[in-house]
């Protein structure tokens, strides 16, 4: 008695002590009482002996007890042994009995677990029959884990029968008939108990359908007695027709069936129709004759339900009868198509709901599926049935050309929005609603006819001659319109965009101040339009809207260019260039508002891409520059500014006269040269280093002078084609670039990881940009004009004398600075462009040497340094991939002592944890072994062939035992399984060197005795507990016989066929199994 009350005294403390600590120690000492062994015995006490000590008695004190039971038996019920689960069974049917009569009370429900402190939730209802549910789901639970008793559920209804003899038991077993199939079903509640086992339960379950249904039919035979009794008989119901138990009743025998006519009924209910709708819901997504039953009744439901609950404006009823007809359309599409009367009521019943304007939009978001699904019916039936889809879309065109107008009110911005706000953005449940919308848009524009959709959409003039405006319902079309622009695109003849232009004129022409609030959100829905129809744009007929409206804009455009590049007249720019520049200045305004930079600038940049022909006009690069000018102010974020840089390269990239397009770069370029050059100026950088404030902006704003100029290298590179011909743009370009960049590499600024990022990425790009490798691919392939050949002679005189240098600037600055991999990086790029020209191959060498003898790469001696370090790791192995591809045999010949130490290192690396570090590794080790086995397999090898050839079987012979150790380790742990691949790929190229060199002279070097020994060494050296005992004679023959059959499927099929083979694919299965097998030991 003593631990009784000490636990009830803890209770208490738990939920009324007003000092924190004391709750704290309550609810560590009720934790440790839990897992105690007598917490079965006292809470099975408490709640099945009457107690005349107040602490006790109390409902608090009791309901703790009934979630103690519950967690030990979900926790610790498998151990239970038969007579003491019997006992607990018992003594909790006695529970039940004591508490199901009760009255109601307002309570409070807390609970407790090992690892989260005590919850307060409030509870409705009487004490006991919250009490009652613990019980019974304590009761649910204990049947889970007595699978080896024998039909336990059989067992505990014979236990109900007896409880219902009981006074008032039957509340005891509805409350526990409705508990028993959730508590089966969960599959989250009890990781203890299997799948299987709960299907089979679940089965057993099923088996008792007839007696539960037979005593619900006997609860409401005896009469409801209350609307909390409907609730009960509803939501027991709900959880037997959730198991299944319908499924059996013949679809003729269920419109008459008493329990469904109850829950029929019970929908005129209020206090039950929730239930009832759920109910239904559950019934017509498993019973496929009841949505027939129902379509036959939806006129009933409209004129009783639907009609007073519109009127009266009763969200609950509208928005549970949206659903219940949603799930009937959705089951039974094939009636609804048949457009007969009940159908054709469904639908109008439907765009009712959709378009009830509530304060949410939860109700018409619940009816998207129904329409998704009828309208995705009609669009998918086969062509051979075009005569009856023709039909269908007649019947239906008037609902959803309805449902249309329906959804335009329902999309725009109600009153719920923030416009004083410090964030602009839509209601959360608006943009949910139309992240929805999109997909019925799309089919409804696909049924309708993109024609007929933006006919619905322009159907109204949007810009009125009154100055009002309805700006949310010109946001709302302008959010449809984008949504369907693919569906729209398709259409060989182009929309009228005359609204649109209107509509950026109106914008265009507001001041910043009235670009706030809501208008933000229209700006940007403007812009994601024009980035849509981007391609209609420049082509549209439209005519230009009188010249009244273009004299504003025409003092706009003047205020902005230079007065020497304006045309002759003002009839000149408004026949010519209005509507580029128009648009232009629409973006250039956009850009500067934050919410809509992201969209005006992917908006420009699409734009420039379809009328980048048409606006070569001086005018329009004048804005185009000027844009360009103001993005040093503007701190737009990267992503956004690249998209307008590369916008304007675009254009730039398209103008015919060379000197006009080298003229206008310059100039694009001049405000990114001038912040790097204000940095590396010796007295100005300096200086500013005595500020630290005025010294970061400083750099920052150089990098991202520097990262703009990246982004146009970029684009030259895709835009200036060495197809055209020699190109001496880029060339231009790089002569003002590189002494620049060089003397940023020199200084100390260079120390910032971001400026030195930025750097490395616009040498990266301009080098690329060069076309020197591309080129020399094309060459090889295609038979080119004499002047492209000359272009490629152009490009490598011109920037490979910079190599040197450039190089030097690499490699020393990751010797100073070890944690910019991006030196490392950028020396890739090169060697990748340029490693083919011959008289470049020892520079290569001599940069692979001093990035693999750097102190940083040196120090790569374990796999916990590699998880440390992941991006040098990849950023050294891509450089050694790289330079291993492009550089002529001579070079590899000589870089043996090199590979000696970079494979070593690869190894180590791909035992490491970090997946990207691993695999760059693997793949390195991958590169160099294929290159092995391409020069093996030259049957007469010229001298360079045969030196390739002499250094690989050394490396392998020498570097072989530790790669394969490494290999096992990657093979253990958690991350193994990605790695599979990879090391059987590994694994197939040594076995394919092992049998080229017993057909040559190579037999001592590498053969199969020694993989074989180097396979024995790698598994016995693991630790004892790895392997199981006599596992390593086992896997290693194995594993051999998979190897030689993988090594037969690489050199039969020629390289580049790894695991494509019968023996490639059984090797690989092998690794995986032992990986699978070791996954929970760590390497």
């Amino acid at each position: 008695m003593e631990l009784h009350i000490k636990v009830a005294q803890a209770v208490h403390v738990l939920n009324h002590d007003s000092q924190s600590c004391n709750r704290v120690a309550a609810n560590q000492w009720l934790v440790q009482f839990q897992q105690s062994g007598a917490a079965w015995e006292i809470a099975t006490s408490i709640l099945t002996s009457p107690h005349h000590h107040p602490f006790l008695s109390d409902y608090e004190v009791e309901f703790f007890a009934a979630q103690i039971l519950k967690r030990k038996i979900q926790n610790e019920g498998h151990n239970l042994q038969g007579g003491a689960k019997d006992a607990l069974l018992n003594a909790l049917l006695v529970a039940a009995k004591r508490f199901t009569p009760g009255p109601p009370q307002v309570s409070c429900q807390f609970s407790i677990s090992n690892f989260d402190f005590p919850y307060w939730t409030q509870l409705i209802g009487s004490e006991h029959e919250q009490l009652l549910t613990q019980i019974c789901l304590a009761l649910s639970t204990l049947i889970l884990h007595a699978a080896e008793d024998g039909k336990p559920i059989e067992k505990l209804f014979y236990s109900l029968q007896n409880l219902q003899s009981h006074d008032n038991g039957n509340a005891a077993v509805l409350e526990m008939l409705t508990v028993l199939p959730e508590i089966i079903e969960d599959q989250n509640g009890d990781f203890s108990v299997s799948s299987a086992r709960r299907k089979e339960y679940g089965q057993e379950l099923l088996a008792q359908t007839p007696t539960v249904l037979e005593f619900l039919m006997q609860q409401i035979g005896e009469g409801v007695g209350s609307h909390d009794r409907s609730r009960k008989i509803l939501r027991c119901l709900l959880s037997w027709v959730r198991a299944g138990c319908f499924c059996e009743i013949p679809a003729g025998s269920l419109p008459a069936h008493p329990l469904f006519n109850f829950v029929f009924s019970s929908l005129q209910v209020a206090s039950s129709f929730e239930l009832a709708v759920e109910v239904l819901v559950e019934l017509v997504s498993r019973h496929e004759g009841l949505p027939q039953v129902l379509l036959c009744r939806i006129g009933f439901l409209k004129e009783a339900l639907l009609f007073p609950a519109l009127k009266s404006g009763d969200e609950k009823v509208i928005g549970g009868l949206a659903s219940l007809m949603s799930e009937i359309g959705q089951a039974a599409p094939f009636l609804i198509v048949e457009a007969n009367t009940e159908a054709l009521e469904l639908g109008h019943a439907l765009l009712s709901c959709a378009a009830f304007p509530s304060e949410d939009w939860e109700i018409v978001d619940s009816t998207l599926q129904f329409w998704c699904s009828l309208s995705g019916h009609i669009i998918a039936l086969e062509v051979e049935n075009a005569e009856y889809k023709k039909k269908l879309q007649e019947r239906f065109s008037p609902i959803f050309s309805a449902l249309v107008d329906g959804l335009l009110f329902r999309v725009q911005v109600n009153d719920t929005f923030n416009e004083n706000g410090r964030t602009i953005e839509l209601p959360s449940g608006l943009e949910q609603f139309r992240m929805n919308l999109v997909e019925l848009l799309v089919d409804i524009c696909q049924l309708l006819g993109p024609a007929l959709f933006i006919q619905k959409i322009f159907l109204r003039d949007w810009i009125p001659t009154s100055m009002h405006i309805s700006w949310r319902e010109v946001e709302a079309k302008l959010f449809v319109l984008n949504s369907v622009c693919e569906v729209v695109l398709k259409e060989e003849h182009p929309i009228d965009i005359s609204v649109i232009m209107d509509l950026v004129m109106i914008l265009s022409s507001k001041s910043s101040e009235d670009l706030r609030g809501f208008m933000c959100l229209v700006y940007k829905a403007l812009a994601d339009v024009i980035g849509s129809y981007a391609k209609w744009i420049p082509t549209s007929q439209t005519n230009i809207r009188p010249l009244m409206y273009m004299i504003p804009y025409f003092y706009t455009i003047q205020h902005y260019i230079n007065s020497s590049c304006m045309l002759s007249s003002c009839n000149a720019i408004i026949i010519t260039c209005v509507r580029p520049a128009m648009f232009r200045l629409f973006f250039a305004t956009g850009i500067t508002q934050p919410f809509c930079s992201s969209a005006c600038a992917f908006g420009f940049r699409k734009f420039c891409e379809e009328a980048a022909a048409v606006m070569h006009e001086p005018s329009n690069l004048e804005i185009l520059i000027w844009i360009g000018e103001g993005l040093e102010d503007r701190k737009l974020p990267l992503e956004e500014e690249n998209e307008v840089v590369g916008a304007i390269s675009l254009v730039l990239c398209s103008v015919p006269d060379k000197m006009l397009m080298h003229n206008m770069f310059a100039r694009l370029l001049s405000p990114s040269y001038g912040t790097v050059g204000k940095l590396i100026n010796e007295d100005h950088g300096h200086a500013l280093r005595h500020n630290p404030s005025i010294y970061t902006h400083l750099v920052t704003t150089a990098g991202r002078g520097l990262n703009r100029i990246g982004t146009v290298f970029s684009y030259l590179a895709s835009h200036l084609s060495v197809d055209l011909g020699p190109d001496e743009s880029i060339f231009v370009l790089l002569e003002a670039f590189w002494p620049m960049l060089e003397k940023l590499l020199m200084s100390d600024h260079i120390e910032s990881g971001s400026l030195s990022t930025a750097a490395c990425r616009a040498l990266t790009l301009a080098i690329q940009a060069s076309g020197f490798n591309n080129a020399q691919l094309k060459i090889k392939c295609f038979e080119l004009p004499r002047e492209i050949i000359q272009f490629v002679h152009f490009a490598g005189h011109n920037f490979g004398p910079l190599l040197p240098q450039v190089l030097d600037s690499m490699s020393a600055n990751f010797l100073k600075f070890s944690s910019h991999e991006c030196y490392m990086r950028t020396a890739s790029v090169i060697v990748e462009e340029f490693g083919t020209k011959e008289e470049y191959g020892y520079l290569f060498m001599s940069t692979f040497e001093r990035f693999t003898c750097s102190p940083s790469v040196m120090a790569l001696t374990s796999s916990y340094i590699c998880d440390q370090e992941p991006d040098l790791v990849e950023a050294y192995t891509n450089f050694a991939s790289v330079y291993v591809r492009s550089c002529p045999k001579e070079i590899l010949a000589a870089s043996g002592s090199l590979f000696e130490v970079s494979l070593p290192k690869a190894g180590i690396s791909c035992t490491a944890l970090h997946r990207g570090a691993a695999l760059s590794a693997m793949s390195y080790m991958n590169c160099f072994l294929e290159m092995s086995i391409g020069v093996l397999v030259e049957a007469d090898a010229s001298i360079p062939a045969r030196s390739v050839q002499d250094m690989v079987m050394r490396v392998v012979s020498i570097c072989g035992e530790g790669l394969i150790s490494n290999l096992v380790y990657a093979l253990l742990g958690v991350s193994a399984m990605s790695r599979v691949h990879k090391c059987a790929t590994i694994l197939q190229q040594l076995g394919a060197m092992c049998s080229l060199s017993e057909r040559r002279e190579w037999k001592g070097v590498v053969c199969w005795e020694m993989l074989q020994r180097w396979l024995y060494s790698a598994l016995h050296t693991l630790p004892g507990e790895y392997l199981k005992a006599g596992e390593v004679e086992c896997l290693v023959p194995n594993w051999m016989k998979g190897v030689a059959a993988a090594a037969s499927d690489c050199l039969d099929m020629e390289m580049n066929s790894h695991m494509r083979g019968k023996g490639g694919r059984h090797l690989k299965r092998l690794l995986r199994d032992f990986a699978d097998n070791h996954r929970n030991l760590t390497s």
